[in-house]
């Protein structure tokens, strides 16, 4: 299954804990419809210390997954929040559209 938000793509958070924020996206996790972003979603884990790998043990705040139903990307024209259509290029390539401006993504 494909998603419209890749890697790299700049999105908006548009409900939960962190609505309004922006963020790149790190990691797309098709299969469960999810999405790590960077700065949304923070978790506390309390790690054990590992003797095999030396590291010390402690609370580590790090990105949990969003869903991507959640997500919306960010047009790099306009700087909306928009939703994103598909053109196929004359030459035959698909590009990403903004469906706000028709600015390439």
């Amino acid at each position: 299954m494909s998603f419209r938000i890749k890697r790299d793509d700049v999105v908006y958070v548009i409900s939960g804990k962190d609505k309004g924020v922006i963020g790149k996206v790190l990691h797309v996790d098709p299969r469960n419809r999810k999405a790590i972003v960077e700065n949304v979603n923070f978790v506390t884990r309390h790690r054990p210390a590992r003797r095999t790998t030396r590291q010390p043990s402690g609370i580590i705040r790090q990105e949990a997954p969003v869903s991507i139903s959640n997500l919306m990307l960010k047009c790099p024209k306009c700087g909306h929040p928009t939703r994103i259509g598909a053109r196929i290029t004359p030459d035959g390539t698909k590009e990403r559209i903004c469906k706000k401006c028709k600015a390439v993504v």
